[in-house]
């Protein structure tokens, strides 16, 4: 495989990962970001943890969705996100998320 055809490869996952994404955002209800991941979920359990002096994120998604081009299914029942760095949740605006279908 030349590296001319991994790039292909790679920009044909990206672009097939991209295309789920539109599709199944309406099915979501927040969106979570982290230094790691990007995730679509259902619900979001975020709680501040303490270690000693210091603090940490304890974020629990169900019914959610990964950003991961190499992964072979990116839905799953349950997350569980431990995290000394930081971590975004936004619930999803319904009509702010419309893609139009020519940019396809």
């Amino acid at each position: 495989m030349s590296a001319e055809d991994l790039d292909n490869y790679e920009t044909d996952a990206e672009l097939a990962l991209y295309k789920e994404y539109r599709d199944v955002i309406k099915l979501f209800t927040y969106v979570v970001e982290t230094e790691r991941r990007f995730y679509l979920a259902n619900r979001v359990d975020f709680n501040v943890r303490q270690a000693g002096q210091d603090a940490y994120f304890d974020v629990q998604l169900t019914d959610a969705w990964v950003w991961d081009v190499y992964r072979p299914s990116r839905f799953v029942k349950n997350v569980r996100i431990v995290t000394f760095k930081d971590v975004n949740v936004e619930e999803v605006q319904k009509t702010e998320i419309e893609v139009p279908r020519d940019l396809e």
